[in-house]
């Protein structure tokens, strides 16, 4: 079976079970509960609700040319930053899936981590997918870390991490957190400090 197969499944059975989930979450924790976490993060909700939108507007151009450009490849996007990873066939397929990001209103920067490569299968899925959680679990409760300001996806064993560090301190401790579990290759950090003047840098006109 390969990976791209049991991500299709995986990502039916998410939309499938959505609006149920949902129910149950705000019953449990409150409607205001993501717009109360996207408050404390340094990108505030103004900022989540854009980059929201640009994650909507890529997978719906991704959609539209290819279904398998959303189910081999990974979004993570901070403050008009996009990272994108994952694994395909060729290079022109990685060229073509990086060139419709840009497309995407407010996108500021492109980072391509997309892999070329035949590796996957159930095996290293179920990996990936363990590395993710238990470097989320541990960046969490985490002392002296902000774990919201952090998104991490986990392919082949290789750890891309975007987002906001309040210093150089806690970004040492958090690569330092997730280069010591099991089955990680490396740490790719792409990471800026909060007060990086990158982050004040404004999208390219559409």
């Amino acid at each position: 079976m390969k990976i791209s197969y049991v991500r299709a499944l995986a990502t039916a059975l998410v939309l499938t079970l959505a609006p149920l989930l949902q129910g149950c979450l705000e019953l449990a924790i409150g409607a205001g509960a993501t717009v109360g976490v996207a408050a404390v993060q340094e990108r505030g909700v103004a900022g989540t609700a854009k980059d929201q939108a640009i994650r909507a507007e890529i997978n719906h151009l991704w959609l539209q040319k290819d279904h398998q450009y959303f189910i081999d490849l990974n979004l993570q996007i901070q403050e008009g930053r996009v990272l994108v990873s994952g694994a395909v066939k060729d290079p022109e397929t990685r060229a073509e899936a990086i060139q419709l990001v840009w497309q995407a209103k407010n996108v500021r920067e492109v980072i391509n981590e997309v892999e070329v490569s035949g590796e996957g299968g159930v095996v290293r899925y179920g990996r990936d997918t363990a590395i993710n959680t238990e470097l989320r679990a541990r960046l969490l409760f985490a002392k002296n870390v902000d774990s919201v300001n952090y998104s991490i996806e986990t392919v082949n064993g290789n750890v891309y991490i975007l987002g906001v560090a309040q210093d150089p301190t806690e970004l040492d401790r958090v690569l330092e957190i997730a280069r010591n579990i099991s089955n990680v290759r490396r740490v790719v950090s792409h990471v800026l400090l909060k007060d990086d003047p990158r982050r004040l840098a404004k999208a390219p006109e559409s």
